[in-house]
Formats: C-alpha cells, sequence, structure tokens
C-alpha cells in the first residue's frame, strides 16, 4: 500500500525543472522569468544558462530572481549546446521532468499546470515529450513553432492522444516543451554541436523513435519574436546551420525511412520557396554548398567534447552518446 501511495504521488507532483536557455536578450529573459515565476503550478527549480551575454544579463539575473540558478557559460554554444548543458544540470538534479523554453517565451499561468495534466491524463503512462501551443504577440498561432503532426498516425494513437486532450505529434521546438527526464537518459541529450537550427528537430524526433509526443493546446505560451513568420524567412549566412544539421538528422536513425523520405522532400520544397524569396541569393549558395559539404563528410562531435563541466554527474550526462 505505501508503495502504491508513493507511486500515486509521484504521478501527480514529479520534480519539474525549467530550463531556460538566454544570449544577450536580458530584458526579453526577465520577462520569461517573471512569468515562469507565476505559474500556478511553478516548477521545482529554474535553470537559465547564459551563452555568455554581453548585456548585463547575469547581474540582472541575480538581483531579480535569487532563487534562479544561473550558469554562465565561456563561449556562445547556441541553443543547443545550452539545452544540452542545462538539461545535464536538471537530470543531475534528479529531475523527473524538464520544462524547456526559449528566453523570448512568455507561458500563460496554466501553462505548466496543463502539461502536467495531460501528462496524468494519458492513458498508458507519461508520453516522452508534451508541446505546448505557441503562439505569437497578437494571438495568432506561430507557425515557425508549430510541431509536426505525427504522419501516419493511428487511430488508436489519435484517440488516446485526445484522452489527454492532445494530438499526437511527431517533433517539436525548444519553445516549450515538458520532457520526460527518463526518456532523456536513454536517448540522449541536444547535441551541442548543432549550434543553432534542427537542434530540437533531431532531439526531439530522437526522443519520440517509437514513444509519444503531444501538442497539449491548454498549454499556451507566446514565443515573441521580432516578426511574425515560418521557417522560410531569409536566413542569409546562417542557412549553412540549417542545410548541415538537417543533413546530419536525415544521417542518423532517429527518423525510419519513410520519414527521412517524407521530411527530406518537404526540406528541399521549403529550400526551394526560401531561396525563389531570397535577396541575398549568393550567399544562400554559398551557405548552402558550404552546409551540403559538411553534413556529408561530417558528423556531430560528442557533447564532452564541446562542452566541459566541473560537476563529475554533469560531466558523465555529457558523455552519454545519443541513441535512439
Amino acid at each position: 500500500m505505501p508503495q502504491d501511495s508513493g507511486r500515486a504521488a509521484e504521478t501527480h507532483h514529479p520534480r519539474a525543472v525549467a530550463v531556460i536557455v538566454t544570449w544577450n536578450r536580458r530584458d526579453l529573459l526577465l520577462e520569461a522569468l517573471a512569468a515562469v515565476a507565476a505559474q500556478s503550478r511553478p516548477p521545482d527549480a529554474v535553470i537559465v544558462i547564459d551563452n555568455a551575454s554581453t548585456d548585463g544579463t547575469p547581474a540582472a539575473v541575480r538581483s531579480t530572481f535569487p532563487d534562479v540558478r544561473l550558469d554562465t557559460l565561456d563561449s556562445n554554444y547556441g541553443g543547443a549546446g545550452g539545452f544540452a548543458y542545462g538539461m545535464a544540470l536538471a537530470l543531475a538534479d534528479d529531475a523527473d521532468v524538464i520544462w524547456l523554453m526559449d528566453d523570448d517565451t512568455v507561458p500563460a499561468p496554466e501553462a505548466l499546470r496543463a502539461l502536467l495534466a495531460a501528462r496524468d491524463r494519458f492513458p498508458s503512462g507519461p508520453p516522452a515529450l508534451i508541446a505546448s501551443e505557441v503562439r505569437w504577440t497578437d494571438g495568432r498561432p506561430h507557425p515557425m513553432n508549430t510541431p509536426r503532426p505525427k504522419p501516419f498516425a493511428t487511430g488508436a494513437e489519435r484517440q488516446a492522444a485526445a484522452a489527454a486532450g492532445c494530438i499526437p505529434i511527431r517533433s517539436a521546438s525548444f519553445v516549450s516543451i515538458l520532457v520526460e527526464a527518463a526518456d532523456s537518459r536513454r536517448r540522449g541529450l541536444p547535441q551541442a554541436d548543432f549550434f543553432l537550427w534542427n537542434d530540437d528537430f533531431e532531439f526531439t524526433t530522437r526522443l519520440l523513435r517509437g514513444r509519444v509526443g503531444l501538442l497539449c493546446p491548454a498549454s499556451v505560451v507566446t514565443h515573441k519574436t521580432a516578426t511574425f513568420g515560418d521557417t522560410e524567412v531569409d536566413p542569409g549566412d546562417r542557412f549553412f546551420y540549417e542545410v548541415r544539421n538537417k543533413v546530419w538528422t536525415l544521417r542518423t536513425s532517429s527518423l525510419a525511412l519513410p520519414e527521412r523520405v517524407l521530411y527530406g522532400g518537404s526540406t528541399l520544397r521549403r529550400w526551394i520557396r526560401t531561396y525563389a524569396k531570397s535577396g541575398r541569393r549568393s550567399a544562400l549558395r554559398s551557405a548552402l554548398g558550404r552546409g551540403l559539404a559538411a553534413g556529408v563528410r561530417t558528423k556531430p562531435r560528442p557533447n564532452d567534447q564541446v562542452l566541459s563541466a566541473e560537476d563529475p554527474d554533469v560531466r558523465a550526462l555529457l558523455a552519454v552518446k545519443s541513441s535512439t
């Protein structure tokens, strides 16, 4: 009987650790942290990973939110490196679930409670990942951060998701997702060497290979990007990361063969549309060539070769190889 009570307590009040990655967006970060602190069910701990900001971010966080754990990295490792490091800290802190979000994300007061409620309601146990609904500042759904519905989802999968008030998905962005710590321990952390772009796609597809991912419309966050748009916005030189990282992802076992064909085709169409709309086509051609070459000839370095940590538990977690 005591064992059953313990399991029930863990199900309804898991240790939730929020991880936010930031770089030179002090004011947006402070707004995000205020919204996290105002949650009707606040996280049990909050970790901020600062990618060596130069705008006074560390001092502002320490003075305004002294209870937040702030770790400032020695360089800018992008969202990929920041989330890999932050998740390692959360796992070392015995998190049951990890709530990941960008520094320009403002969660509604019920956002975390809704994610945890969906986790409890799902019929066959906690899903590997639950994503929030992401809106822009005017309330419209944000196309840049819309989770990808699960292709070929069965009727049973859709019915089980509906029982939790959710929709089955195959991937999601780091804007706001609740990740099951046990699944991340088994499947590994985000790959720091991605730096930016497709790091969340690679991580979530790897995490969800053969596992359940859900979109929870009751959990709402506002993504305060400067403009409203999707992934076809002209990226300039950063297109290199989009190309290299997508090739890296398509070469891994995170995706089944039919999914590689499906996502590879949709990626090619998106690249063509991005190029057609661009006013800097020479820059995109250069980035495309370099990205393809790097994606084919190289592979991501292990996290422990990109990031260093003094804590032995964190070092051990960074050394875990990604797997499916």
